[in-house]
């Protein structure tokens, strides 16, 4: 049996048993997960290789930059498994890919 999260098992367990409790991240972090088809090898409950910790997936919106508050209110439908360090990477692009580029003056500028 999987574990499963204190809280919100009602929205968490219909986004991992549609993901067969195995990440779905598809590049998004920036990993093109070449070894796995192209997606994330991670599952559930499953430890690394390298540093023997667990992963525990999440649910959460496919859109990284999705605020707290609206991804709280999202049906499972509209959500993803993801493990923790691929969503964090994935924010992290969506971050940089957005930001504006400051037009900050040269060097020489006078």
């Amino acid at each position: 049996m999987k574990s499963q999260p204190l809280a919100a098992v009602g929205t968490w367990r219909p986004v991992m048993e549609a993901a067969s409790y195995r990440c779905q991240c598809t590049g998004e972090c920036g990993n093109p997960h070449a070894k796995a088809g192209g997606r994330c090898p991670r599952e559930h409950d499953s430890y690394t290789s390298k540093h023997g910790h667990r992963i525990r997936l999440m649910a959460a919106p496919a859109d990284p930059l999705t605020p707290p508050v609206e991804a709280a209110a999202l049906p499972s439908a509209q959500l993803r498994a993801w493990c923790p360090e691929c969503h964090t990477a994935a924010a992290r692009n969506a971050r940089t890919a957005t930001a504006p580029a400051q037009d900050a003056p040269g060097l020489f500028e006078l």
